[in-house]
């Protein structure tokens, strides 16, 4: 458990801060500019893309075939800039967690990791897996709004704490996901594709 509160915590060094999940993109074409449009971006959050990456958290946390599971979760993500982003923020977690805790466990890993995939093999249990995937999903956007949108922290802290992050982490656990969130593959898109500052990878 201790694990996964580690990796959990926005102050471990791997990388998710430069990342906002789509809230960078979505709060520049205004589908999110207050404290109601940010908790309906984050649950359609939550359940699409925290759903697909809670249940191969867990996947990999059972001990499933690591490269099967980086290849099916390429093939359930079909936007190429979160694939990216997904492998960056693997690629910055298993840099960090090799130093933590060095294990033979981690070469297990395909080359260039997805997130989930990391999570699922240094956190072991299942659930405990899914639960961080499904938290990090929500916990990065929050936050990037609370930069970009200069929204009340305390609320956004509330948004976050009432959303279904354990009935979301306990699905999971029951089926590997075959969800789409095509609003999220576009604004990817989108923000990769947006010239000038830009706050957030993605």
């Amino acid at each position: 458990m201790l694990t996964a509160l580690i990796l959990a915590d926005s102050r471990f060094p791997g990388g998710g801060h430069v990342h906002s999940g789509g809230l960078e993109e979505a709060a520049a074409r205004g589908l999110v500019h207050d404290e109601p449009s940010l908790e309906s971006f984050l649950r359609g959050r939550l359940l699409g893309a925290g759903l697909l990456a809670a249940g191969f958290g867990a996947a990999a946390a059972r001990g499933e075939d690591l490269g099967w599971l980086d290849a099916e979760l390429d093939a359930r993500t079909p936007s190429p800039a979160q694939r990216a982003a997904s492998r960056a923020q693997g690629r910055g977690m298993l840099r960090a967690a090799r130093r933590a805790w060095p294990s033979e466990r981690l070469d297990a890993l395909p080359r260039d990791p997805h997130q989930p995939l990391v999570i699922g093999v240094l956190v072991a249990d299942p659930f405990e897996a899914a639960l961080t995937c499904a938290y990090l999903a929500v916990s990065g956007p929050a936050s990037a709004a609370v930069r970009l949108l200069g929204l009340d922290p305390f609320g956004v802290n509330a948004i976050v704490a009432a959303l279904p992050v354990q009935d979301v982490a306990a699905r999971a656990c029951k089926e590997l996901p075959a969800l789409g969130s095509p609003a999220l593959d576009l604004l990817a898109e989108a923000h990769a594709r947006r010239e000038g500052v830009r706050l957030f990878g993605s």
